[in-house]
């Protein structure tokens, strides 16, 4: 179960004492944050209980979407608490060796969460952190498909297929998505694969 202490970090900065942090080391810790707090990527820092110290924006939000079937907003999905238990195991003999266990949590065709987990140990902590990443592979396929259109001159229709394409969509699964025949879509992928071939020739060339 996951249940929420102290949030954000700010709440640990602020119950440390004046003199043992200098204005340097305060920004350092601040700038951390809000580079952690505008990363695409959910971060969730858990103890070794499930209990959870922080999680950035994204983590919020992608924790919410997961176990919004469950109508819980403490639940920490079983596929992340499971990892953080398989961690537990096998830390006391690798202590010296950074291990990172992941796996995946498939909601559906384009919603594809890939968890990554990592045993943190820190000074102020007697007990071990976890360090849990969530990347959305769906919007991320998503993101560089755009960028791929756009370096590679799609046309608008193009584009559509093109980005179901990265998100794992069969040619069957876009035909029917569009509306369109299988035929048709392969004639549009030839095309982008003409393009993207012209494309790499060129940056080859110079």
């Amino acid at each position: 179960m996951l249940t929420i202490t102290k949030t954000p970090v700010q709440t640990a900065i602020k119950s440390l004492e004046l003199d043992q942090i200098n204005y340097g080391e305060l920004l350092q810790v601040y700038f951390l944050q809000a580079v952690i707090e505008n990363l695409e990527d959910g971060i969730l820092i858990l103890n070794n209980v499930g209990e959870l110290f922080h999680a950035n924006a994204s983590g919020s939000r992608m924790c919410a979407y997961l176990t919004s079937e469950n109508n819980h907003q403490k639940f920490l999905h079983p596929v992340i608490w499971r990892l953080c238990q398989s961690l537990i195991e096998n830390h006391s003999f690798s202590d010296e060796q950074l291990i990172i266990l992941s796996d995946e949590i498939v909601v559906n065709q384009c919603d594809i969460f890939r968890i990554r987990v990592r045993l943190m140990n820190l000074n102020i902590s007697q007990s071990p952190y976890f360090l849990v990443t969530i990347e959305n592979r769906g919007e991320s396929l998503k993101n560089v498909a755009i960028a791929e259109v756009r370096k590679y001159n799609l046309t608008p229709r193009e584009a559509e297929i093109w980005s179901l394409y990265r998100s794992n969509y069969s040619y069957r699964d876009i035909a029917n998505k569009l509306y369109i025949t299988i035929n048709t879509v392969k004639k549009h992928m030839k095309n982008i694969h003409a393009k993207r071939q012209a494309s790499v020739e060129t940056q080859h060339s110079y």
